[in-house]
């Protein structure tokens, strides 16, 4: 079985052909085509690891679509100051599907 590990929005996702996964917004439209940084490969018994990852190893993937993440609600509050903030996020994502590892 032939995987990867990829670096993908400041996390390290284990892919391989075929995968749908769920990164930080790509700067590509919908259809499109976007190369992941690869950190590792395993080919069966075969690990090639560091800058000959980098050089030899090319992981493309399609762009399926971009979402928005949940919203997460921060709320802080100090007991007796009248002290209440209160503040939310929605993260920025995009679908992509794994096409390629050569």
């Amino acid at each position: 079985m032939v995987y990867a590990i990829v670096r993908a929005g400041g996390r390290q996702e284990k892919v391989s052909v075929g995968d749908l996964i769920t990164l930080d917004r790509v700067p590509a439209e919908a259809g499109g085509s976007v190369e992941l940084t690869p950190v590792m490969l395993v080919d069966g018994d075969k690990v090639t690891t560091g800058a000959d990852a980098l050089s030899q190893v090319k992981v493309t993937a399609e762009v399926i679509g971009h979402s928005r993440g949940d919203k997460i609600i921060i709320q802080k509050f100090k007991n007796k100051t009248g002290y209440i903030r209160r503040q939310g996020h929605r993260s920025e994502l995009s679908t992509v599907k794994v096409t390629e590892i050569a």
